[in-house]
Formats: structure tokens, C-alpha cells, sequence
């Protein structure tokens, strides 16, 4: 035991003597809680220098720095030294591990240039902790990190948020006062005229604010002259004065066509407007009783300033009749009561200008005992035949217009057309409005069909069967579809299912869409095959002809004509009861079924196993 003890001794003694051969010497305050042999590696690796990652992985406010391009470890002739060409250690713990020259070091590697007064005054007027905006760098000693470089950084906002933070679009780094670099045009206010002479002072007061001084530069009222300026008008005449004087000299008149008159109680109109001000004003200097001298004027009361060319017998609201423009001009003149006149307005005549009808002057007679003394006649004369020569009043109204007609359908059963059937409900354009000239006629219409109509069976049927082309040998004026003709005129009378079938489903060829492509009258010929199909082929051909009434008849298909007796094989006893199709065989021939009714062989055998 005694020997383990004392082994045990000089290994301590031993572990003292080899720190004290490895460490150079004491470390800093700033790392002095890496001291001893165990936390070596912290800064250095084994067998090497100390490297620049090791110093990173503690100090990452720098790397962060790094990393960001910023800062004066950032610049091309900092970054690419070792940490350990500016940082020493091992010397004491009262040794400045960032001791450099202050007055020698070049401020520019930082990224931010000294200019004007920061030049000439000592780091640390700028480099101390109540100018660094992170807590924990605030706390460190001596540090020259954390210092924004903005200028309320390190200075205090003396307009108090008034302004935008920018002090440098004003001022320059020489001194706050004054600030050159401030262009008053680049405001809402540009300075003009006498404005640019007058001292900050006069317009920007200095005062007390939060207890600090302050200038007041926003803020400030500049919508009318009056805000800084007293009004010698004593707010008689209103509105900015910029329209009548210039910033130049108040004493210089500028109000002509200017001054916004309608803040008075006369508003100016019209010829008004271009007129003196001192046509209807006395002249004066004295700003108290400058224009006013009409205050009582009514602007509705011409004659108290123009001579009553009527000698009073239309009152004296001028305005009533005559344009402000000129009094040569009249106005629409809508408010005179027509009623106390020879002529009353009705209707659509209360919207037409009194110029329309009045040319000349408002008191020349106008015949108004007819419609045509105003109007021209859009018929040229198409009624003037009748008895009495009848004015549009007979068929128009003013309550409607020219585009509304009054003549009714009773009036038109007594014309030498009256209207029937279909025609009845057939609009008064469809027959009287000229598509082509885009004109309404009433006269020499016609009263033949083919007077509106298309005739679409020229060439197709014989004259014979409607002479002169008159539809109504077939039509009747109910409807085109509903025909009458009597097909006992022709050589081939109707029986059967044809005296059902519409007209069309022989004469006429109509596509899908209705369109008529073919009709066929005189040329229709009368052989069934014309009309039907042949479902039979050349079985029944006979010299080259199948005549199906050898079999068929006109009620139905049915061969009720046909009579088996006549054929070779005459029907007997049960053959005369089974069906037809029992031995008359259905065959496809080129994809169609045929019905073979001629058969060549009928022994039994042929049809009996």
C-alpha cells in the first residue's frame, strides 16, 4: 500500500511537469475556460496548427459574417490569412488577443468608409456597447462587432420619425447643418417665385416635442395660401389664391379666367366667362373691398345689367329663353306651355326641337292644318287617288309615329284584296315591304299568286290543269299542303292507296332538310317500277317489262290479283291451305333476300322427303 502510494505521487508529479512542457503559457480571459491538458483540442488538432475551423466553430458571429460576405474578416486581404496571424494566445490572462493599430487600421476593409467628420473622431465613439443592437454582443468587452451602419444606429432620430430614416438623401457626413443635399423640388411643395428666398425658419417653427427639440418638417398644410398666409380678403372671396395671384408678388392680378367664380353666388356661364372682371367690377386696391360691389346681384336677373330688348312683356329670367353663350342663341325652349298656342303638342311632337319646326323666329305663323305641310310624304303620292286625299292622320298617330299604323284588317277586307285563310295572319311586311329598295308600297301589288309568289311548277305541269297560272286550281289560302285538284283529269285516275298519298311522295324529290331537288309532273311516267321498287328482278319480265298489276292491285301489296290456277301447278287440297312461303323459298343474293316464286321442278318429291 505504501508503495502504490508513493507510485501514485510521481505520476502526478509527472502529469504536472508535462502540462507545464506543453503549454506555452496562460490563455486569455476570453478562453480561460479552456485551460488544461484535456480541452486542447478544442483549439488545436494533433500533431498540427491551429486551424482557422477551429477558431470558426466557436466565434460563428464571424463565420455568420463570413458566410454573408460582410465585415472586415470578409475582405479578399483578411479572409484568406489564419486567425492566428492577428489572434495570439498563451500569453497571460490580461492579454488583448485584438490588440491592433487604431490609428493605422484601414477602415475601408470593413466595408464601411469613413467619411467627412467620422475621419477625425476615436473608435470607440462608435464602437461602444449602446450602439450595438444584439444583447449579446452589447455584453462583451472592447468588441468592435454588432455596429449597424445605418445612421440612427449610433444617432438620435432628431425628427422623431417625421422622416424617413434615409439621413443621407439630406445631409452629408461633414455635419448635420445644414443639409445640402436637400432638393425642396422633390417634395409635394416645390418652391417657385418668391417662396425660394424666404428663410427655413419662417415656414419650418422649431418647438418642443417629447421634451427634445424639434423642427417640424411634414406635416405641414400647404393647400392654400392661407395656411401660412394671412387673408386680407377676411374670408370674402373663397377658394385658393393661387387663382388670382403668383407666388411671384400678391400684387400681381392674375384672376381672368382663373378664379372659380361659381364659389359665388353668381356662377359664371357662357359668354360670362371670357367677360372683364372689371367689366362688371370697380377698380380698387383696397383688398377689403375688391369685387365687392355685386355682392347683391342676382345672377337670374339679366335685366338688372343687360337692356330688355322686349321692353318687359316676357318678364326678366332672360335665361328662361336665351343662352348664356349668346343671346343670339335660344335654348330648346322645352319649358314654353304649347297649349296656350293655335297648334297643342301630343305625342311624340312634345320631343321634337322647337327648331324643327320653327326656322325662323318663334313668333312667324306655321300652317299646321295638314301633316304634309311639315312632313314629306314617304308614300310620293301612292294615296293621292283616293277620295278625299287622305293625310297621314288617317292611318298614323303622334303617339306612336310613322312606324305604328292604324288601318286595320277590317279596312283591308274592303280593298280589292281581302285577305283570307293563311293570309290573315300573314305580316303587312311580308307583302308590302320592298326587301330591295328597303321600302314599304301599297299600290300595284298584283292580286295573282304569282304576283308574290314563286311559281315553282313552271315547265313542270301543264297549263291546261291551272290556266293563266292560277294557283288556285290546285291551292286554296289556307296552306300551300292542302291541294284539290281532281286527278280524274289526267289519264291516270287515283284508286287504291294513291287516292291516300300525299302529292308529294310522287312528284316531288325532298332531301332531309326539305329542299326540293327534283318534281315530276308531265314527265311522270305510269308503270309501278316508276314509283316502287322492284323487289321481284326480271322473274316476272315479260319482253323485257314486270307489270306488278298482273298480281298486285292498288288497296294493298298483297297479290290479290294473282290467281295460282293459272300458273303449272294449280293449288288442291292441302297446297290450297298452307302459306305461301311454305314453298316459294327466301335466297340472299348479293347481300338482298329474294323470294323465289318461279319453281322449275314440283314433283312431291322435289318438295316431300
Amino acid at each position: 500500500m505504501k508503495h502504490l502510494l508513493s507510485f501514485l505521487g510521481i505520476c502526478l508529479l509527472g502529469l504536472g511537469l508535462v502540462q507545464a512542457q506543453l503549454s506555452p503559457g496562460d490563455l486569455s480571459e476570453a478562453h480561460a475556460h479552456l485551460e488544461g491538458i484535456s480541452n486542447c483540442t478544442a483549439c488545436h488538432d494533433l500533431g498540427n496548427k491551429v486551424t482557422n475551423q477551429k477558431c470558426l466553430e466557436c466565434h460563428d458571429d464571424i463565420q455568420s459574417l463570413l458566410n454573408q460576405n460582410r465585415g472586415y474578416h470578409a475582405h479578399s486581404s483578411v479572409r484568406n490569412q489564419d486567425c492566428f496571424e492577428c489572434h495570439s494566445e498563451h500569453h497571460g490572462r490580461r492579454f488583448d488577443a485584438l490588440r491592433f493599430d487604431q490609428d493605422e487600421f484601414d477602415h475601408l476593409l470593413t466595408g464601411y468608409e469613413l467619411e467627412g467628420a467620422h475621419d477625425r473622431i476615436d473608435c470607440r465613439d462608435c464602437h461602444k456597447p449602446d450602439y450595438i443592437a444584439d444583447p449579446d454582443i452589447r455584453k462583451r468587452e472592447n468588441t468592435f462587432l454588432g455596429l449597424g451602419q445605418e445612421c440612427l444606429d449610433c444617432h438620435t432620430d432628431y425628427h422623431q420619425e417625421t422622416l424617413p430614416t434615409d439621413c443621407r438623401s439630406c445631409h452629408e457626413m461633414e455635419g448635420w447643418s445644414p443639409a445640402s443635399l436637400f432638393d425642396h423640388d422633390e417634395t409635394d411643395y416645390p418652391l417657385a417665385g418668391a417662396h425660394r428666398e424666404v428663410e427655413c425658419i419662417e415656414c419650418h417653427r422649431e418647438t418642443i416635442r417629447n421634451g427634445q427639440e424639434f423642427q417640424e418638417f411634414s406635416g405641414i398644410r400647404f393647400n392654400d395660401c392661407i395656411d401660412c398666409h394671412d387673408d386680407p380678403h377676411e374670408s370674402r372671396i373663397a377658394g385658393a389664391c393661387a387663382q388670382c395671384h403668383t407666388v411671384q408678388s400678391f400684387n400681381r392680378f392674375i384672376g381672368q379666367r382663373r378664379f372659380n367664380h361659381n364659389t359665388t353666388e353668381f356662377e359664371l356661364r357662357g359668354a360670362h366667362q371670357t367677360t372683364a372682371c372689371f367689366d362688371c367690377h370697380d377698380r380698387t386696391s383696397n383688398p377689403l373691398t375688391v369685387f365687392g360691389d355685386q355682392t347683391e346681384t342676382n345672377e337670374d336677373n339679366c335685366i338688372s345689367c343687360h337692356e330688355d330688348f322686349h321692353e318687359g312683356k316676357y318678364g326678366p329670367a332672360c335665361v328662361d329663353c336665351h343662352q348664356e353663350s349668346s343671346f343670339l342663341d335660344l335654348k330648346d325652349m322645352s319649358f314654353f306651355d304649347h297649349t296656350v298656342a293655335d297648334f297643342q303638342l301630343e305625342g311624340l311632337h312634345l320631343e321634337v326641337d322647337c327648331r324643327e319646326c320653327h326656322t325662323t323666329r318663334f313668333s312667324d305663323p306655321i300652317a299646321f292644318n295638314e301633316c304634309r305641310n311639315c312632313h314629306e310624304d314617304y308614300h310620293e303620292g301612292e294615296f293621292e287617288s283616293i277620295a278625299g286625299n287622305p293625310d297621314c292622320e288617317s292611318c298614323h298617330t303622334v303617339d306612336h309615329g310613322f312606324d305604328y299604323s292604324l288601318y286595320s284588317l277590317e279596312q283591308h277586307q274592303e280593298t280589292s284584296f281581302p285577305l283570307e285563310g293563311a293570309h290573315m295572319a300573314t305580316p303587312c311586311f311580308a307583302c308590302h315591304l320592298d326587301e330591295r329598295e328597303d321600302r314599304w308600297t301599297f299600290r300595284d301589288l298584283g292580286n295573282t299568286c304569282v304576283d308574290c309568289h314563286d311559281n315553282i311548277h313552271e315547265g313542270y305541269i301543264s297549263e291546261s290543269y291551272y290556266p293563266e297560272n292560277e294557283c288556285v286550281a290546285c291551292h286554296g289560302q289556307d296552306a300551300w299542303s292542302a291541294v284539290t285538284f281532281d286527278h280524274n283529269q289526267t289519264d291516270w285516275p287515283l284508286t287504291g292507296q294513291h287516292a291516300l298519298a300525299d302529292c308529294r311522295d310522287c312528284h316531288f324529290e325532298v332531301l332531309d332538310d326539305l329542299t326540293l331537288t327534283e318534281q315530276a309532273f308531265n314527265s311522270l311516267g305510269t308503270d309501278c317500277v316508276t314509283c316502287h321498287e322492284n323487289v321481284h328482278g326480271d322473274e316476272f319480265e315479260i319482253d323485257g317489262v314486270t307489270d306488278c298489276t298482273r298480281c298486285h292491285g292498288t288497296n294493298t301489296w298483297f297479290p290479290e290479283v294473282f290467281d295460282h290456277n293459272t300458273t303449272r301447278f294449280p293449288l288442291d287440297g292441302q297446297h290450297a291451305e298452307i302459306e305461301c312461303m311454305a314453298c316459294h323459298a327466301v335466297e340472299q343474293e348479293d347481300g338482298t333476300s329474294l323470294v323465289i316464286y318461279k319453281i322449275e321442278r314440283f314433283e312431291c318429291a322435289d318438295c316431300h322427303n
